[in-house]
């Protein structure tokens, strides 16, 4: 697969050497990698709207025409955007599933639901299927700017030496921002948190945390009352606790489940919705998990 892309990638340059290089990624938490890269010399677009699902998303004429005119086409993967398959199947520029990366550290769900607390009936989350959050590990995330760093200086090699000099200086500011996010988080190691989506994996791996359990409703619908009893149970026994929903909606469930408890609710955006697309953007994104996290259970 990382031949084909070379190779597709080679023809593109030789057809339009001067054209404008056009990235395009699936999900904002590329896109904002992609901008460290790109950094003055171009700003990466997105395909998919704030707030729309990666696990289910229904592409529009107008999505598909920007698929086929990019140069370039980052994605996570089948584990992640399972929609894109066919659309990408007759998309004539190069593509690359981030997660086929060679170096990434990857992980993989739970082999038993028991041991996470999340739905083995989850589509998106199979036990023992990859976790596809992985830009949430700053290393993964230096590993794919490395490979964009790459494939820009290949497809516009007047740019390449500011490419690489991007790349140079992302990788300096995640290693700043990893030592400060790592003291930030320090001695809150055991405290309790639930989170709704089995998102934080790889976050909480670099940090030294582990939520409690995962609630696992994705939608705004309650759940029935015995379903409800357990999951309250739960929060009874943890104690003084943090809740995070995520954006764009709270559920309602986390207002039944907290009421009369002391828990407290807060939100966690792993997709950086509120994030500005800039050469820092992913920096913020981190940053904002960080301080959420750490304002929460600061209070426990």
């Amino acid at each position: 697969m990382n031949r084909l892309f070379f190779a597709l990638l080679l023809l593109c340059c030789v057809a339009s050497a001067r054209a404008e290089v056009r990235v395009l990624t699936s999900i904002k938490p590329v896109q904002l990698i992609a901008a460290a890269v790109q950094e003055g010399v171009g700003q990466p677009a997105l395909l998919l709207p704030p707030g729309a699902s990666p696990h289910y998303h229904s592409l529009r004429p107008s999505d598909l025409r920007r698929l086929q005119e990019a140069t370039l086409f980052y994605w996570i993967g089948p584990d992640l955007e399972g929609f894109l398959g066919k659309p990408l199947a007759t998309r004539s520029g190069p593509s690359l599933a981030l997660q086929s990366l060679p170096g990434l550290q990857l992980r993989h769900f739970a082999d038993a639901a028991g041991e996470s607390g999340h739905d083995p009936h989850d589509h998106a989350h199979r036990p023992g299927s990859l976790d596809a959050h992985l830009w949430l590990l700053p290393a993964n995330a230096r590993m794919i700017a490395a490979r964009m760093a790459a494939d820009l200086a290949l497809a516009d090699p007047l740019n390449a030496a500011r490419y690489q000099r991007n790349l140079a200086a992302f990788s300096v500011r995640l290693d700043s921002l990893d030592q400060q996010l790592g003291a930030r988080l320090a001695g809150l190691k055991g405290k309790p948190y639930f989170v709704f989506h089995e998102t934080y994996d790889y976050f909480e791996q670099a940090y030294g945390l582990q939520h409690a359990g995962v609630f696992g409703i994705q939608s705004e619908v309650q759940p029935g009352a015995r379903h409800v009893a357990e999951l309250r149970e739960q929060l009874q026994r943890a104690g003084p606790s943090c809740v995070f929903s995520e954006p764009p909606l709270q559920p309602r469930l986390a207002q039944t489940l907290s009421a009369g408890l002391p828990v407290h609710l807060a939100e966690l955006d792993a997709m950086g919705s509120a994030v500005a697309v800039d050469a820092r953007g992913y920096e913020r994104l981190l940053e904002n998990l960080a301080a959420t996290l750490g304002d929460c259970l600061q209070q426990l």
